[in-house]
């Protein structure tokens, strides 16, 4: 009977006062205060960064301050920040690197040779306020309009080039990369990491520009139908 007794008497009037405020003060510390700081801090893992926003618009500054210049969006970079309750929102970017292919191009060097190129370029967004105003409100399609520019790039190189081959590879894409490089940054508030260029397939075009070239420069008459040959076999191929 002690046992029952002893049951029963926690149910008491001081007992279960002492029960519930235990049983409260448990899940304030379990619950509450986990949650006040979810409200209170904001924690940005590495390889993103986080825009404040209002409306889901980013927060553009509107004087020059901390060195801040104004027009620039608020950020934050990796680590834990304090924000106001419900007052302000972040919108995460990602901040690692992508990688884009662009499609294959027949492009026609001033030699009159004819190459299909295909490249591509990594790129990441940079993490200032000026840049990710360019890259958050100015840019509709980040990777469409780095493409064009790239490849406006890479289609003046091969067209401005004198000789009959390509350069290789390694030194056409770091031609491009510099041409270009800075412009992709002011365009869209990205950083061009690097473009890589591969292949230099043998296309129609390519091979009609070897059959002429050969007859141009007096090449071995005995190569020149073979030229042609290829190049009536390709076409028919397509």
């Amino acid at each position: 009977m002690s046992v029952i007794e002893t049951i029963t008497s926690l149910f008491g009037t001081s007992n279960m006062n002492a029960l519930i405020k235990t049983g409260g003060a448990v899940l304030t510390v379990l619950l509450v205060v986990p949650a006040l700081f979810k409200l209170l801090l904001v924690t940005i893992d590495e390889g993103e960064a986080a825009i404040r926003t209002r409306n889901g618009r980013p927060l553009v500054r509107r004087h020059s301050r901390r060195g801040h210049r104004a027009g620039d969006v608020v950020v934050l970079g990796p680590g834990t920040h304090a924000v106001f309750p419900v007052l302000a929102w972040y919108r995460r970017v990602d901040t690692r690197v992508r990688s884009t292919d662009l499609p294959a191009r027949q492009l026609t060097g001033a030699a009159g040779r004819q190459h299909l190129v295909h490249a591509s370029f990594d790129w990441r967004p940079v993490v200032t306020g000026a840049d990710l105003r360019v890259f958050e409100l100015e840019v509709v399609h980040v990777t469409e309009r780095t493409g064009n520019i790239v490849g406006a790039a890479l289609r003046d190189l091969v067209r401005s080039d004198p000789r009959v081959d390509l350069p290789l590879n390694a030194d056409l894409s770091a031609a491009v990369l510099t041409a270009c490089a800075e412009n992709v940054r002011a365009a869209c508030g990205i950083e061009l990491l690097s473009v890589v260029i591969t292949g230099d397939a043998l296309t129609d075009g390519y091979l009609l520009s070897e059959a002429i070239a050969g007859t141009d420069t007096g090449t071995r008459p005995e190569a020149i139908p073979h030229s042609w040959a290829g190049a009536v076999a390709a076409l028919q191929s397509a």
